[in-house]
């Protein structure tokens, strides 16, 4: 089962941007800060560095099979049964974090634009677009990501300017001070969220995109851009409230943009920062939910993935509601749990890949 949708490199390269900013540019600071205090910006340089080893490891394994998708990749290399079996842990990953993401979306609205709307109604309202996105297509995805795309760097362009005033190079000193150990450990959940789960994205990649070499420059091309704005964005935070704040904020980089204050005048203007997350968090969840309809209709061998979207949509709603209890159980998940769940699917299963396939390789050519 495929579909017959093609993007170009371009509209992959702005879907991987928005894929690796994501959920990020708000809550990373905050988790960086907390282990490597003034070098978070460090570390999240180190860290973009490091996942392109993770982005190139799975452009190689895409380039393998170029018409198939990671799912059928599964299922040709570690055969049928196993195939289907890993298949389905990374259709759950995709799901859980869809639901995960519209968890995030509905306790930072609730929390600080809409405080009086009850919780559920912005997880509905955020569900159904979601929703919609994927019913449309991948093809309606990229081309409403072209669109978004301006609205995001206009908008991070004017953060990043109209902050600039506030910045204090003292609270950045002294620099290296965490360790190199601590450095080095505190960039295992920045690659986490920034390429490691990009996994999902070899459910469009290469498969869906009309010109796979320049897709695969797209791809290393999107990761570092937006690897480029967590940097800034991980920077400002420390340089403007400090470690200590930055580290104790849920939301550090919605506090910077309360910060902005250009003669009396520009000031409490963070829903711009609001803006900038809805953004990258909408097509972050919808590549999510896109990979874990899709994948699933592929395990299944079913005609078409449309079927399955109302469904997975309504339960990935209600999971949303209940995934996490409160703010201290999904902190702690995500730095248990979660990351070893994320690096299992998007690190240990493509080396898995890699090790079967060079001992397959002669047999699997054979086979059409």
């Amino acid at each position: 089962m495929m579909q017959n949708v093609k993007i170009n490199s371009y509209q992959f390269l702005i879907l991987v941007v928005l894929f690796t900013i994501g959920t990020s540019i708000l809550i990373v600071p905050s988790v960086l800060a907390a282990g490597a205090k003034q070098d978070a910006w460090i570390v999240a340089i180190l860290g973009t560095l490091m996942g392109l080893f993770v982005i190139w490891l799975l452009s190689i394994i895409a380039q393998w099979f170029p018409h198939l998708t990671i799912i059928q990749i599964n299922e040709k290399i570690l055969g049928k049964w196993l195939g289907k079996a890993v298949s389905f842990l990374f259709v759950f990953m995709s799901f859980i974090y869809t639901s995960s993401l519209l968890s995030y979306s509905g306790t930072f609205l609730n929390t600080h634009i809409m405080p009086n709307t009850p919780m559920v109604a912005l997880n509905v309202l955020m569900a159904i677009i979601i929703v919609m996105g994927v019913h449309l297509g991948l093809e309606t995805i990229a081309r409403s990501a072209e669109i978004f795309i301006l609205f995001f760097f206009v908008l991070f362009f004017l953060l990043v300017l109209l902050i600039s005033p506030e910045i204090k190079f003292e609270n950045v000193q002294p620099v290296f001070e965490a360790g190199t150990k601590t450095i080095f450990q505190s960039t295992f959940p920045f690659i986490e969220v920034t390429s490691v789960n990009a996994i999902v994205l070899l459910m469009i990649f290469p498969v869906f995109v009309n010109n796979i070499k320049q897709a695969k420059k797209s791809f290393f091309i999107g990761y570092l851009i937006g690897g480029l704005v967590i940097i800034i964005i991980t920077f400002l935070s420390v340089s403007v409230l400090g470690f200590y704040n930055t580290s104790t904020r849920l939301y550090p980089s919605y506090e910077l943009a309360k910060r902005i204050n250009i003669g009396n005048f520009i000031q409490r203007i963070e829903e711009f920062m609001a803006g900038l997350w809805i953004i990258t968090l909408y097509f972050k969840a919808t590549i999510y939910f896109y990979a874990s309809v899709f994948g699933l209709a592929q395990i299944l061998n079913l005609k078409g993935y449309r079927p399955l979207i109302i469904p997975l949509g309504i339960i990935c709603l209600v999971l949303s509601l209940v995934v996490y209890p409160n703010v201290v159980y999904q902190q702690n998940w995500n730095r248990t749990t979660g990351i070893y769940f994320s690096f299992t699917i998007g690190v240990f299963l493509p080396l898995l890949l890699v090790i079967v396939y060079a001992i397959r390789k002669k047999q699997l050519k054979k086979v059409p």
